[in-house]
């Protein structure tokens, strides 16, 4: 298994350079990562939606996904409501895991967070199981940092 390169935190920097438009932002954020990372089956946004108090899926690579979670419900929920990321080695074995993906056997989630306000969850899944390092979770936290740099939390609120 390999690791994320931490150049993906300035890479993505360069790219969202100058484009103020969130969901194209998110959309090259999740391509950067796919291309990035090795293993995965799954990399994607889900948004906070302010008006139903839910996450909606947002953009991403991968196969279909579910539409909607409730914050406080599986590894995506959870890690809204406590604003922590979390890796999960294995997702079979995480009390009310949501299986979007019967494929899925690990996770990797980081909350994006703009002015202070968690406005996203970063979801990344795998079919291995332990398949994301402390290193990866380290990489991915700083990517989310950047990621929120380039996020307009009127305009993503606007779309969601």
């Amino acid at each position: 298994m390999s690791q994320l390169d931490p150049i993906v935190v300035a890479q993505v920097d360069a790219l969202l350079t100058d484009e103020h438009n969130p969901i194209t932002n998110l959309a090259n954020a999740a391509a950067l990562l796919n291309d990035s990372l090795t293993d995965v089956n799954w990399v994607g946004f889900y948004l906070f939606n302010r008006a139903s108090k839910q996450l909606d899926l947002g953009p991403f690579q991968g196969k279909v996904a579910c539409m909607h979670i409730e914050p406080g419900k599986g590894v995506v929920g959870t890690a809204f409501a406590s604003g922590d990321s979390m890796v999960v080695p294995d997702v079979h074995a995480f009390a009310g895991h949501i299986a979007c993906d019967a494929a899925s056997n690990s996770e990797v989630v980081v909350p994006i967070t703009v002015n202070g306000q968690t406005v996203a969850i970063l979801d990344i899944d795998s079919p291995s199981l332990d398949r994301f390092s402390q290193n990866d979770q380290k990489v991915l936290v700083d990517f989310a940092t950047q990621l929120a740099a380039h996020l307009d939390i009127e305009a993503l609120a606007a779309v969601c």
